[in-house]
């Protein structure tokens, strides 16, 4: 297998997941159940994930280490993450608001643990520093007089380096640490901060937005290129009040049009020329 189909491969492998995911956060079903479904997903993908990698030699040092600083941390924050909300929502207790808000603010405080106890390669991870990637992220490197974690004794060695599940487990505590700021947050504090706000209502077709945050997301305009598909569709979704279905068969859709076929966009560019000419006279 050579490079364009390992990275064609990898990346098909990651929109299978998200939409996965995506799809299943959008039933009716409770968080529990919704966990347990998504671990099964990510299982299954991170399985995929190790087969293609089985085919696949890495030409240099600095591919390995994108792929396990990178690529594979991803996949298995997923896993990491909803491993976690499963275990906390499981484990909850049925009690009042008070009680409840305890509880999750107490599983928050849980976190600075991981933080103090990782801070110094943390620190280094978020200041995107690279000097030690070759200890950190390449296989068969593993330097004992690093702080390793104790669960590396059990890692597939083919499938793993010292650090890489670290990665995994920021980027899982970093999405966990936003849900339970989001379950400690009360929803009157929520409501309340709103309440003068406009509500603003999309009344152009649903298939022109969808059009819109393709280019959107294509464009990398949000959070640095770093957002997911399915999180820029939640955000307007929540944001405009409005059901997009199935945005992937929308997109499908676009594709299949016979003449032009991103007339939202170019229809935005038209009327936006249009006022600016108005404006010069």
């Amino acid at each position: 297998m050579n490079g364009q189909n390992f990275k064609k491969k990898v990346d098909q492998l990651w929109r299978e997941l998200t939409t996965a995911v995506d799809q299943i956060n959008r039933s009716n079903n409770e968080i529990v159940m919704r966990a347990e479904e998504i671990l099964m997903e990510t299982d299954s993908s991170i399985r995929q994930l190790k087969d293609i990698l089985r085919q696949y030699k890495f030409p240099d040092w600095s591919e390995e280490i994108y792929f396990f600083k990178n690529t594979k941390p991803k996949f298995v924050s997923i896993y990491i993450y909803y491993s976690k909300v499963l275990s906390i929502e499981a484990s909850k207790p049925y009690a009042d608001p008070e009680a409840l808000r305890s509880y999750y603010e107490n599983e928050r405080a849980q976190l600075l643990y991981f933080y103090n106890e990782q801070r110094d390669f943390i620190s280094y991870y978020r200041r995107k520093s690279s000097y030690l990637d070759k200890k950190y992220f390449v296989r068969f490197k593993f330097d004992f007089k690093l702080k390793l974690s104790p669960e590396l004794y059990s890692y597939d060695e083919e499938f793993s380096t010292s650090h890489d599940h670290i990665v995994s487990q920021i980027m899982a505590n970093d999405l966990l640490d936003q849900y339970l700021t989001d379950k400690i947050d009360s929803k009157d504090s929520k409501e309340n901060s709103f309440e003068n706000s406009k509500n603003l209502e999309w009344t152009a077709p649903k298939v022109a937005l969808v059009e819109l945050l393709y280019a959107l997301h294509q464009t990398k305009c949000f959070n640095g290129g770093h957002s997911d598909l399915a999180e820029i569709f939640r955000w307007a979704e929540n944001s405009l009040n409005i059901n997009l279905g199935n945005y992937h068969k929308t997109l499908s859709e676009i594709r299949l049009r016979k003449t032009e076929r991103t007339k939202f966009l170019s229809l935005l560019q038209h009327n936006f020329d249009q006022y600016l000419n108005d404006l010069d006279f």
